[in-house]
């Protein structure tokens, strides 16, 4: 699928990167392929491989890529019981450059950006100087996270609890 969008959006040098040894492998030319539900899968890849004037296949172990490690497990405990609860992921070029604003370049007091929802959720205290309408906002956002042993995680099923 990824390299049908890539041709749809007329790209044509392309760097694939994927987790599975094997697969990689075979379209680097260093193993062949002789499982036969993975070779009609490799020669559809190959005609699709064709449409580029320069593409290459780069090996990515899992460990060395928090974000795709972080959305198999996710990927894994999610569960879907009809095709309407499918979400379809939205993709989108922009044309024109984005900027970043940096968190961690404003942060002069040692703790990260979540130390004030950590506090709440572990022991529901909230920061000295904060007002009424700081407390309600902190109260809204801790109902995303849960507290297990010394790791907060935000869980976006929870959400759903608590508007029911």
């Amino acid at each position: 699928m990824g390299l049908r969008t890539a041709i749809e959006r007329k790209i044509k040098s392309l760097e694939v990167y994927g987790d599975s040894a094997l697969v990689i492998y075979q379209f680097q030319g260093k193993c062949e392929t002789r499982d036969s539900k993975l070779i009609n899968y490799r020669r559809l890849v190959l005609g699709l491989v064709e449409k580029f004037d320069d593409i290459t296949f780069n090996y990515l172990p899992r460990d060395e890529n928090q974000m795709v490690d972080t959305l198999a497990t996710l990927a894994s405990i999610i569960k879907v019981n009809r095709q309407e609860d499918e979400k379809p992921i939205q993709m989108s070029i922009c044309e024109a450059p984005s900027y970043c604003y940096s968190i961690e370049e404003e942060e002069r007091d040692d703790h990260p950006w979540y130390q004030d929802i950590l506090r709440y959720v572990r022991k529901r205290e909230y920061p000295d100087q904060a007002t009424k309408n700081n407390k309600r906002t902190l109260r809204r956002l801790a109902c995303d996270y849960v507290l297990d042993g010394e790791i907060l995680y935000k869980d976006e099923r929870i959400k759903y609890y608590w508007d029911v």
